[in-house]
C-alpha cells in the first residue's frame, strides 16, 4: 500500500509517454526528452518543499547516470556517489542505481553497491512500465531506501559524517 505522501510525491512527477531504450535509436532522443523534463519537474518540486537530496546528470547518451545523494541527521550531511546504467530492456526494466561507497556494508544491498529494491519497488515499476522513469526510480527507489538504512548505518556506526572520521 502506498501512503499519502508517497502518492502526492507520485502525482506531481510527470509520467513519462514514449516506451523506448537506449536501443531504439529514433524513439531515444525523445524518451530522453520526457526523462529530463521529468526529472527537472521532481527537482523543482522538492526544492520547493525544502527537499533537496541529490544531484544527477548522465552522459551525451543518456545511458550512463551519475550524481549525488545526501542524507542529513542531527544537522549533518552523509554525502554520498550514486551511478547507475539504463537497461538494454529499458522501460521494462528498472535501472539498478548504486552507491559503491556503501558496498557491503548493508545487507539490502548487492554486489557492486546496488541497492535492494526487489521486494517494493520493482514490482511497482512492472506495473508502471513505460510510465515510470529516472525520477519515479530516485522517489520511489533511492529516496525511500537511503530513509531506512542510513540512519541504521549511521546509528551502528559503519557510516561516519565526514567531520568525525580519524585520518
Amino acid at each position: 500500500m502506498v501512503d499519502a505522501a508517497t502518492k502526492k510525491t507520485l502525482a506531481a512527477i510527470p509520467i513519462l509517454k514514449t516506451k523506448a531504450g537506449p536501443r531504439d535509436r529514433d524513439e531515444w532522443p525523445q524518451r530522453l526528452k520526457e526523462e529530463f523534463g521529468s526529472l527537472i519537474k521532481y527537482i523543482q518540486n522538492n526544492k520547493e518543499a525544502d527537499n533537496d537530496w541529490f544531484r544527477i546528470e548522465s552522459n551525451k547518451e543518456g545511458t550512463r547516470w551519475f550524481g549525488k545523494c545526501w542524507y542529513i541527521q542531527e544537522y549533518k550531511k552523509y554525502e554520498f556517489e550514486l551511478e547507475f546504467d539504463i537497461p538494454v530492456t529499458y522501460p521494462a526494466t528498472a535501472p539498478e542505481i548504486a552507491i559503491p561507497k556503501l558496498d557491503g556494508k548493508t545487507a539490502k544491498m548487492y554486489r557492486g553497491g546496488k541497492i535492494c529494491l526487489t521486494e517494493h519497488f520493482k514490482p511497482l515499476w512492472s506495473r508502471n512500465a513505460p510510465k515510470f522513469g529516472i525520477a519515479h526510480a530516485l522517489a520511489l527507489g533511492l529516496g525511500p531506501w537511503l530513509a531506512v538504512e542510513i540512519p541504521d548505518l549511521i546509528n551502528r556506526g559503519i557510516v561516519k559524517h565526514k567531520d568525525d572520521q580519524t585520518e
